[in-house]
């Protein structure tokens, strides 16, 4: 491809999305949305503007490894061993439930097949795409209502990351079985050995990066060294191990998640994935969006998606929340404050994309999953929480 070609494809791609981002904000929506509808728009669906090419493949790999690896930046490790038992629970029924449910409904509409089959892990990365949680839309939530710092608030949110950290290492699993040569034995063991070296590595270099914070602290060499961990990780984990590259960039973000300069870190990062890279992620999703196979079976397909998607994490989450003591009202507030989708939602669909697990149609399902529940879970939080206060909404969390 030209040189000029790209740089026409990134000019309109950049403008696109911040324009789409600023109107999908002003809808009380989140900017994600937009950016996902601008590359909709501009793609072969709708004006044909721009048209998918390698550059912009791997450009927006790149960007989905930085969120990836902010992700882990803004981790919590305090916080995700202060709530515990509780929250590793809820996260674990929060990815069971839609990996279940989300098998089922494909198998439903595309036939069941042997275990093993091509089509059985079709089948089981739909389920994967269901288990993402993004709890950024419930935190706003929340914090509007005076309710983030609650114990309901707190288990929300570390059970989220939580959650998404399952889901990752679940992806792993399911991509690994892609390899006709794979066994369930060899993907264990290269998970095992991968997540093993992460801990050996991750103390020897948070060491490092903790002695470089006391002598140079909030200096740009320190991004700079994160930003080579992140990308040497995302090369190990998929190059040795067979691992997917996102799971080593967050694995990446977590070692330093700890340092007392992780926010300033994180801040740089933002600058490159907010300006450039993450755009091009997110209208390449877009790009890829096809609405030319969304026949009658698809539509209702897409509808019972999104059903599935919203009721199977309250379900899980909310069963199991009441497992572990909380009031039915509080358990249905946490099973419905962990329904939303978002940025690792979609990270999942692209990597199924890549590894051939699902088409650009199911796109659109995910699309209409991220928009839906977006939209739909702060009313319904709000609508809860006035019909339903209780004691432990005022209590902070302990």
């Amino acid at each position: 491809m030209d040189t000029y070609v790209i740089l026409k494809d990134l000019a309109i791609i950049i403008v696109f999305a911040k324009l789409f981002g600023i109107l999908a904000r002003k809808c009380k929506a989140p900017q994600v949305v937009g950016e996902l509808i601008a590359g909709i728009v501009l793609g072969p669906s709708v004006l044909g503007l721009v048209q998918q090419s390698d550059f912009l493949a791997q450009m927006a790999e790149i960007g989905v490894i930085l969120l990836m690896f902010s992700a882990g930046l803004g981790t919590s490790l305090k916080d995700l061993l202060r709530t515990g038992v509780k929250s590793l629970l809820i996260a674990c029924a929060g990815v069971f439930v839609p990996l279940v449910l989300g098998a089922i409904l494909y198998m439903s509409f595309y036939g069941f097949s042997a275990v093993g089959t091509e089509e059985f892990y079709h089948a089981v990365f739909i389920g994967v795409i269901l288990t993402a949680t993004s709890v950024s839309i419930t935190v706003q939530a929340l914090k509007e209502l005076g309710k983030l710092k609650t114990e309901v608030g707190t288990t929300i949110l570390n059970a989220a990351i939580i959650d998404d950290v399952i889901g990752i290492i679940v992806l792993t699993v399911v991509i690994g079985f892609k390899d006709p040569t794979s066994n369930p034995l060899k993907v264990a063991a290269s998970t095992i050995l991968f997540f093993a070296l992460a801990i050996v590595l991750g103390f020897l270099c948070f060491k490092l990066f903790n002695r470089m914070n006391s002598v140079f602290p909030h200096t740009r060499r320190l991004p700079i060294l994160g930003l080579a961990l992140c990308f040497g990780l995302s090369y190990i984990s998929e190059k040795y191990f067979g691992i997917a590259d996102i799971t080593g960039a967050y694995v990446a973000g977590v070692i330093l998640c700890s340092l007392d300069s992780s926010d300033y870190i994180e801040e740089k990062m933002d600058i490159s994935s907010y300006m450039i890279f993450g755009p091009i992620f997110f209208a390449s999703i877009g790009l890829k969006t096809t609405l030319s196979g969304m026949n009658e079976k698809f539509v209702l397909f897409a509808i019972c998606f999104v059903i599935v998607g919203l009721a199977a994490k309250i379900i899980g989450c909310g069963l199991m929340s009441k497992g572990c003591g909380f009031t039915w009202g509080d358990s249905l507030k946490i099973g419905v404050g962990m329904m939303t989708r978002g940025e690792v939602c979609l990270i999942v669909a692209q990597k199924g994309l890549n590894a051939g697990f699902l088409s650009g149609d199911f796109f659109s399902a995910v699309i209409l999953l991220i928009l839906f529940s977006s939209i739909a879970t702060p009313i319904i939080l709000k609508i809860l929480y006035a019909k339903m206060p209780t004691a432990k909404d005022s209590a902070k969390a302990s």
